[in-house]
């Protein structure tokens, strides 16, 4: 395989990290404090069900396209050249996703997927705390996978500067 296809399986699997560090680390800080700013529950709900549709969608793209990616490049590498970093940055990338979920569900002893689909199906009648409730727990959420993902995407870029050395 010629190692310019490698390269470019590296360059793109450490990008889309980035970009999915990057919509964590935006969600915990920036966007789901300001839900709790709105001036109705049935407002904060809405804007918080879409914000997490529309998340889960873009975050799964980020997270499968980097996973295959960099597990590509430590595949094709030839075995001189297989960096383990490329297989460590793909797992915890891959990790980011459904492992953050299961680990804050089994913290919490609850099915939090569960809990956001019951306030989603609430209609209009929806208590203030329910919705702050699970902003805070998506938030908790986002910032488990941004340091995760974080953290992959530094030894990524860490790896890469290497490879270049």
């Amino acid at each position: 395989m010629p190692s310019g296809t490698i390269s470019v399986f590296k360059f793109v699997g450490t990008i889309s990290l980035g970009l999915l560090t990057g919509v964590s680390a935006s969600l915990s800080t920036l966007a789901l404090p300001s839900l709790l700013t709105l001036p109705t529950a049935v407002t904060a709900r809405t804007t918080l069900t879409y914000l997490s549709s529309k998340t889960r969608i873009l975050s799964a793209y980020l997270r499968h396209i980097t996973t295959f990616s960099l597990f590509s490049a430590y595949l094709l590498s030839p075995r001189r050249f297989r960096h383990p970093y490329l297989l460590y940055t793909s797992i915890f990338a891959a990790v980011s996703g459904p492992g953050v979920d299961y680990a804050i569900a089994y913290r919490e002893g609850t099915n939090a997927r569960r809990e956001t689909l019951d306030l989603e199906a609430q209609g209009d009648d929806v208590n203030g705390e329910q919705v702050r409730h699970a902003v805070e727990r998506m938030r908790s959420t986002e910032s488990a996978r941004a340091i995760i993902s974080g953290a992959a995407f530094a030894m990524g870029v860490v790896g890469l500067w290497g490879d270049g050395a």
